[in-house]
């Protein structure tokens, strides 16, 4: 089974090469810019036909959220348009697509983990544009699974981790927000999840296809999160500093972050017979990359 995920450089596109190394039968092929632009939809098709590919991973994104409300027409080019194309590509080709959402399409209220079925309500322009995308790719491609997610770090590229690693090599402490709750994820468990799915999906079994969450298993506040990283990193010998628990209107930013973006992934454990790994022992597994040790 062949894969091409878009985003070369991209955190999920990173872990799905790494990890598809250890699975005897699968190969991934990373398409990016130039040969593959999102905002250049003429070079989507043509560059998925020239990897080969059973299976679509539709992982290239507009990710930039405060950006995103200065520039919506690029936001929506790449997150809802350009991921349409991507769809329509792999339909045209007559294979399934894997489309990567998030979860700031709901509006971050309530106590509780949202299901699939909750009401969705973006708060800003990135959230409207990936929504936008996951009625995009539905529409192009009867055989997808669109994959919500939340709190994506890992080994590769700019996240969470690495910023708190980077800041506690440069001070002895850091404020980070206590009153947003979430599930942290790490692109590699992304990238198992995917794997162990796809070949149920190529198999076109009944009752596969359609809206999924995804996510690391426990939860924590951004606040937590970081003294995890902290602690795991000061037990292998890595830089670490306190971290001080400060509110979200301490911390003002130019797009509105949801206040809960736990997600319930009970519905693909159930049609897939897979679970994320504990969010602390994937962050650990991650630092200990990060530090060396």
């Amino acid at each position: 089974m062949r894969l091409a995920v878009t985003g070369r450089e991209g955190q999920v596109a990173r872990s799905l090469v790494e990890r598809a190394a250890a699975h005897a039968g699968i190969e991934v092929a990373a398409v990016g810019r130039p040969d593959l632009d999102l905002e250049r939809p003429e070079t989507i098709r043509k560059a998925l036909e020239a990897a080969r590919p059973d299976i679509v991973v539709s992982a290239a994104a507009y990710t930039a959220v405060d950006r995103a409300e200065d520039e919506p027409e690029r936001a929506f080019a790449v997150n809802a348009a350009g991921a349409g194309h991507v769809a329509a590509a792999a339909a045209g080709l007559g294979v399934p697509v894997i489309h990567l959402s998030t979860d700031y399409v709901f509006d971050g209220e309530g106590e509780n983990a949202h299901a699939e079925t909750d009401p969705t309500g973006p708060q800003g322009v990135y959230g409207a544009s990936k929504l936008a995308g996951e009625a995009a790719v539905a529409a192009a491609n009867p055989r997808h699974l669109i994959l919500r997610t939340a709190w994506v770090y890992s080994p590769f590229g700019a996240n969470f981790v690495k910023t708190m690693l980077r800041l506690a090599g440069e001070r002895d402490e850091v404020s980070v927000v206590g009153d947003q709750w979430g599930n942290p994820t790490s692109a590699l468990d992304i990238a198992d999840a995917i794997l162990h799915a796809a070949p149920a999906l190529r198999a076109a079994d009944d009752g596969v296809d359609g809206l999924y969450h995804l996510a690391g298993t426990g939860e924590t506040s951004w606040h937590g999160f970081a003294r995890h990283v902290m602690a795991a990193s000061k037990a292998r010998g890595g830089p670490h500093a306190r971290v001080n628990a400060i509110t979200s209107a301490d911390y003002p930013t130019r797009a509105k972050r949801p206040r809960n973006s736990r997600l319930s992934c009970a519905r693909f454990a159930a049609t897939f017979g897979w679970s994320a790994p504990d969010w602390r022992r994937s962050t650990e597994e991650t630092v200990a990359r990060l530090v060396g040790r």
